[in-house]
């Protein structure tokens, strides 16, 4: 058996409730990805799937919904939103050890390197694909929720109170399951940073769908820079569109050398290339975009880092525990990032 996957019974399953499979399938994890576990599946003709499974262990309340995943990505399906098809929902965890949804394998490029993007992607291919990146999330902002089936996902109102409460429970949590395995060490600067956020909470400017974690490697792009689709919808929800600003400001990294929130493992970040546009161009074209107001977006530049700093302690604990199939090599990295972030995000508060 492949680690979190049971061939025969995937198998069985696939065939049972996706139409056009034919066995036998090969299963291979695809790398990159540090929460659910994601897997190409290939038939005997040919056809690629892919499949979304959680951790194989050491999974936190309320993380890693692959089910709530799979009824984002459906509802999407048909809008200006590029996702992928989704085909099937497993919840019976006795077919591979957890719940699973698989969708159809978009063809395109997930830019995780600067080497492979500079070997794909021209100057000029560059800015247009930093612009379809600010041009889809606008899109996903101007969804109608209720008009896609989304409207009870969840609260409209108090997103980033709900996200403050949420993100430092998960952390703390984190924190227990990490004295457990014996990896644990104290990082105050996370509830420090957790008290500032929480005084300092801007008006909410309206509500939108909420993806969450949106970056370049979380898209499937074109040579062209087109986005083909956006992945990883698993921490989506409803709330305030300006979070995702943030987020991407906190993966984006310039020429100048402001740091992104992947540039402490990157030899060099994706968006550093030359043609990439700006920060403050991303934000100018959101902005004239989407008509909001951007006046507050340190705010949200400091909450990306410091729920990242959040996350990464989950992961790390999940890559120590040996949780995640491979690469436990990488815990001690992602234990290191953790205060890293909550130190931008104290910086972010302070600029």
């Amino acid at each position: 058996m492949t680690a979190g996957i049971n061939p025969a019974e995937v198998t069985a399953w696939l065939v049972r409730n996706v139409e056009g499979i034919t066995p036998p399938l090969t299963f291979e994890l695809i790398t990159g990805g540090r929460s659910n576990l994601t897997f190409a599946v290939t038939d005997a003709a040919g056809r690629r799937l892919v499949l979304r499974r959680p951790p194989i262990s050491h999974v936190l309340s309320t993380a890693h919904d692959v089910g709530r995943e799979y009824r984002i990505i459906s509802a999407l399906r048909g809008t200006p939103v590029p996702v992928p098809e989704a085909l099937g929902y497993c919840s019976d965890e006795t077919v591979t050890g957890g719940p699973f949804y698989v969708m159809n394998f978009v063809d395109g490029h997930v830019f995780r390197t600067a080497s492979e993007t500079e070997t794909v992607l021209d100057e000029g291919t560059r800015k247009a694909a930093g612009e379809e990146l600010i041009d889809v999330l606008v899109a996903i902002h101007q969804v109608d929720v209720d008009a896609v089936g989304l409207g009870t996902l969840a609260r409209r109102d108090g997103y980033i109170d709900r996200q403050l409460r949420r993100w430092h429970g998960q952390f703390q949590q984190s924190q227990q399951q990490a004295i457990q395995v014996g990896v644990y060490r104290p990082v105050p600067l996370v509830d420090e940073v957790h008290r500032l956020l929480s005084d300092r909470v801007p008006a909410q400017q309206g509500v939108a769908i909420v993806h969450g974690d949106y970056r370049i490697d979380n898209t499937v792009l074109s040579a062209q820079g087109r986005v083909r689709a956006v992945l990883d919808w698993e921490l989506c929800t409803l709330g305030d569109p300006l979070a995702d600003v943030g987020t991407l400001m906190a993966y984006w990294a310039e020429q100048s050398g402001a740091e992104s929130a992947e540039s402490a493992t990157a030899q060099l970040a994706v968006t550093a290339l030359p043609g990439f546009p700006t920060r403050a161009d991303l934000a100018d074209r959101y902005a004239a975009r989407s008509g909001r107001d951007l006046e507050d977006l340190g705010f949200y530049l400091a909450f990306a880092y410091w729920k990242l700093a959040c996350i990464l302690e989950g992961v790390y604990v999940r890559y120590a525990a040996h949780a995640m199939g491979a690469g436990h090599g990488d815990a001690e990295g992602l234990g290191a990032g953790v205060p890293d972030r909550a130190r931008r995000a104290m910086e972010a508060l302070q600029a």
